[in-house]
């Protein structure tokens, strides 16, 4: 596995989380799809529904779509939560342009 994404320790608490709720301790699944605001936004869901793993961290492994692999290259997820609720987060690296949403980014 190969450090394509890289996952914050608060992104991998929450995934594990999730994953653990859902039934699929230590797994999840993210896949891209077209945005609005930007040509990319990331979906989470709970299980290994297709592709290879990403990223480990904290017990947690990341599965994505093969073909969406280099999309994510240098990229971080992150989460972030306040009294008012919490969500994960892409960090951008160079050429990279992220929507002020926080799940949206597009290649320059």
């Amino acid at each position: 596995m190969g450090a394509t994404l890289q996952i914050t320790a608060t992104a991998a608490a929450e995934l594990g989380r999730q994953a653990a709720v859902a039934g699929t301790p230590g797994v999840m699944h993210l896949d891209l799809t077209a945005g609005q605001c930007e040509q990319n936004i990331f979906r989470l869901q709970p299980g290994k529904l297709s592709g290879t793993p990403v990223a480990r961290s904290e017990g947690v492994t990341l599965h994505v779509p093969d073909a969406q692999h280099e999309l994510l290259e240098g990229l971080t997820l992150d989460y972030r939560s306040d009294i008012s609720g919490g969500g994960f987060l892409i960090v951008s690296g160079d050429a990279v342009r992220c929507c002020a949403c926080g799940s949206a980014f597009s290649r320059l």
